[in-house]
């Protein structure tokens, strides 16, 4: 049985991890994987289908918690113990909850002092005891529905008995903010990403795609991580850099800092629909092309063997149900692309460029670019599990840009390079 600490408007955690409001989903999925054997039976809850509209949780049925994450920033917004008799919970270094001491309404006001009346859930029949980021929630029999000036210690309740907490959640704002609706999740305020959270990682607010009327220069990424003031205490220290194309690894280096991983080329599963000069000889491979891979960024640079200079930008928009999910985090990129060509007086024609971002769906963009081009297939597959559980994504090239598409018509990547010989050439990689 878990022994955890709760913290209010805070997180919920123990000595060795510590699950904080704000923190991305990724940062909480890596705290599992190094609890193997302790934290078990953990299961990932999504919606397929609208992935932006129904939040992300995760939950953790063998230990009765539940953790809520705002589906568009994918960060934690909401922690939920669901079932008290399956962890103990200590404030303080107090313990209110554990098998030897139930979390009677009695010991809840001795651990956390006094607060506001509650408010009763005629519908749901709960009374929710609130304290500033931090909500106990009662079941009440309904023949013993409370008068709302008197709240829950008017009740009188048979045997002299007490009620006890059949669910907690922590958040954070203010109770008022919580509680307008008794239960709900998704209109909880989303936190900000902690600065004990940001890890010496760059992060990125917003990524601007810089064009030419029909081809890509570069990106320009709105960034933020953590700094300190003279009094060395820490600080969010807003940069702003450029990469473009071109630029050798040493100035990529300077610009965003040391990737989170290389990665080598061992393979372009797209290579047989390149022209046929491009292909090589099977005796003479050559040199192999690398990644730097920004994950905090939702960002993969190639350079090329050669050169080493940058020759392709893939941007990663981290959709559940995707191969990559969890890998990176969501690029906010904004993306204007001039349609190559527009019959008279159509809806383009008029509007100019067509904004594409991390959120658009494919079906508005491809009508709006008029893309008649057939999709190539992807399969991804890891050399170690030759399964997808995913399915297939399709690869459709427009101008300088190719756009990966999952089965739910979200975009589940864009990648950026120059044309060789003025030709696109499909280069989709798998860099897993």
């Amino acid at each position: 049985m878990l022994d955890l600490e709760i913290i209010p408007e805070r997180s919920l955690g123990c000595d060795a991890w510590e699950f904080v409001l704000g923190m991305h989903f990724s940062q909480s999925v890596a705290i599992i994987q190094s609890q193997v054997g302790t934290i078990r039976g953990v299961q990932v809850l999504y919606s397929d289908q609208n992935p932006l509209n129904v939040d992300l949780v995760i939950n953790m049925p063998q230990d009765g918690i539940r953790f809520i994450f705002d589906p568009v920033a994918q960060r934690l917004k909401i922690i939920e113990i669901y079932n008290m008799k399956l962890v103990k919970l200590r404030y303080s270094g107090m313990c209110f909850n554990s098998p030897e001491i139930a979390p009677s309404i009695e010991q809840v006001e001795h651990c956390f002092g006094a607060t506001h009346p509650g408010l009763y859930d005629s519908q749901r029949h709960l009374f929710a005891l609130n304290f500033r980021g931090l909500s106990f929630y009662f079941p009440v029999d309904s023949k013993f529905e409370p008068g709302y000036a008197h709240g829950l210690g008017s009740l009188q309740f048979p045997n002299g008995g007490s009620p006890v907490v059949a669910r907690t959640t922590i958040y954070y704002g203010s109770q008022h903010q919580a509680s307008s609706s008794v239960g709900a999740a998704i209109g909880a305020p989303l936190p900000p990403l902690p600065l004990s959270c940001y890890r010496q990682q760059l992060h990125l607010r917003r990524c601007d795609v810089l064009r030419s009327p029909q081809s890509t220069r570069g990106l320009r990424l709105h960034m933020f991580t953590e700094g300190t003031t003279r009094a060395l205490e820490p600080v969010q220290r807003a940069l702003c850099r450029a990469v473009r194309f071109g630029d050798s690894c040493q100035a990529v280096a300077r610009a965003l800092g040391a990737p989170a991983r290389l990665y080598y080329k061992h393979d372009d599963k797209m290579r047989i629909h390149r022209p046929p000069p491009q292909r090589r000889a099977r005796h003479a491979p050559p040199a192999t092309d690398y990644f730097f891979n920004y994950f905090t960024l939702g960002l993969d640079i190639l350079f090329d063997a050669s050169t080493h200079q940058v020759k392709k930008f893939v941007l990663h928009t981290n959709y559940p149900g995707h191969y990559n999910f969890n890998m990176y985090h969501r690029c906010e990129f904004e993306l204007a692309v001039q349609p190559d060509k527009c019959e008279p007086n159509s809806l383009v024609d008029s509007v100019g460029a067509v904004s594409i971002t991390a959120y658009s769906k494919w079906e508005s963009v491809s009508r709006a670019l008029r893309v008649c081009e057939r999709p190539v297939v992807l399969n991804r597959a890891s050399s170690t599990n030759t399964t997808n559980p995913f399915g297939s994504t399709f690869c459709y090239g427009y101008q300088d840009i190719i756009f990966e598409v999952m089965s739910n018509n979200y975009i589940a990547s864009i990648t950026l390079y120059q044309p060789e010989g003025g030709r696109p050439a499909f280069a989709v990689n798998s860099i897993a």
